[in-house]
């Protein structure tokens, strides 16, 4: 029997939450239903679920497998070493944190967001961090989780100026978030010991990268073919993780998002029709939106909502929104910094800092993130004003 703890009296409710789960997808669908009618809101539902698949996740799949591959030779024949010995040095200015968490950047850039956390599982790799900055590392692999496949996909519907501009807005939102995050950990956990300190700080001239990032055997081949298939295949793990957000969420951000192909016939029960509900909301939002971001059209809004659990399936969102002209170049700038860095961090925050064994700091990581992600949709705003590009 299902029971919620009621009270202070410990008193049950048998059944609270399965009431509560019906009262939710009865009000959903009853809306849906009511407005568009059942046969159609169903046909509905399965037709833009299956464009979804056809038209945008095997796409985003294939990005996925060649940035994959791109990753895994990067990281094979040392270019990820080179860049985190150039920009190492900026970690400690920019973030407050060891030059080793470049590290965590390019390996979340290049895969998602919980590639930091295979870091994390190195000694060495933590030894550069104080206890209060190890649960930061959550929010900067996710600021970054995904970034390459987001820009890629960004720069292959032409907007490339707009895709560098929300990198940057990304960065800016990354270090908003990683010190917020910082300085709530810093009053919770205990500083380090002297002790500590001093383990850290002979382990200086380790060169780390050598041993966290692998390199296989054999000649150049053999390493070239084998990186390339071995990150290959990683980019095809990404698409299929996809999979379950871009068809749950988006259809369901697609029903709330767009109203009838056309108007004047009603609903017809096809592909990416919807009750609009979402522009409602972002017309009643507009006036705080518009100003931070720059959305010319309500609709926009949808796109940072879906962020929050699942950036693939935001990136589902563009292709309709560029052929029904409600984004422009400022929306893909704004979008691209506000995806890397939310990255779909409501679905895998607690899971990370579970894994960094620091659950209990879930509400902390979450907060400062949120404000982070809006940072860098402000940020790409106002360089795209700035640039003259809107």
């Amino acid at each position: 029997m299902h029971k919620v703890f009621s009270g202070k009296n410990g008193k049950t409710i048998p059944y609270l939450d399965t009431v509560i789960f019906l009262v939710i997808i009865s009000l959903f669908f009853g809306y849906l239903g009511a407005r568009m009618g059942i046969s159609n809101m169903f046909s509905t539902i399965m037709a833009t679920a299956y464009q979804l698949l056809i038209d945008t996740v095997f796409y985003i799949m294939a990005i996925a497998v060649l940035t994959g591959a791109f990753g895994k030779l990067a990281t094979e024949f040392g270019l990820v070493k080179l860049l985190n010995k150039i920009f190492s040095p900026l970690m400690k200015p920019l973030f407050n944190m060891p030059g080793v968490a470049f590290l965590g950047i390019i390996t979340t850039y290049l895969s998602d967001n919980p590639a930091i956390i295979s870091l994390s599982k190195d000694d060495d790799f933590l030894s550069y961090f104080k206890k209060h900055q190890v649960p930061c590392l959550c929010n900067l692999g996710t600021a970054f989780g995904m970034g390459l496949i987001v820009t890629t996909f960004m720069t292959s519907k032409g907007y490339f100026k707009e895709a560098l501009i929300g990198n940057i807005g990304a960065v800016i939102g990354s270090i908003v978030s990683v010190r917020i995050m910082a300085y709530r950990t810093k009053k919770v956990l205990p500083e380090e010991s002297e002790k500590t300190e001093k383990g850290m700080g002979n382990k200086r001239n380790k060169d780390i990268e050598d041993n966290i990032i692998e390199h296989t055997e054999g000649s150049f081949f053999e390493r070239f073919l084998t990186a390339f298939l071995e990150g290959g295949k990683l980019g095809v793990d990404i698409g299929l993780n996809i999979i379950p957000g871009v068809l749950v969420i988006c259809t369901v951000i697609m029903l709330l998002t767009f109203g009838p192909i056309d108007p004047s016939v009603g609903y017809q029960g096809k592909a990416y029709e919807g009750v609009q509900l979402l522009p409602k909301i972002g017309e009643w939002l507009s006036p705080i939106i518009k100003p931070l971001f720059g959305f010319k059209n309500p609709e926009a809004i949808a796109f940072p909502i879906t962020a929050l659990g699942a950036v693939g399936a935001a990136l589902s969102l563009v292709p309709k929104f560029l052929e029904s002209g409600v984004i422009g170049p400022n929306e893909i700038a704004v979008f691209t910094a506000m995806g890397m860095c939310w990255s779909g961090f409501l679905s895998t925050h607690v899971a990370m800092l579970d894994a960094l064994g620091h659950r209990k700091l879930i509400s902390k990581a979450i907060t400062s993130h949120v404000i982070g992600g809006i940072a860098a949709g402000i940020s790409a705003h106002l360089l795209v004003l700035l640039l003259g590009l809107a």
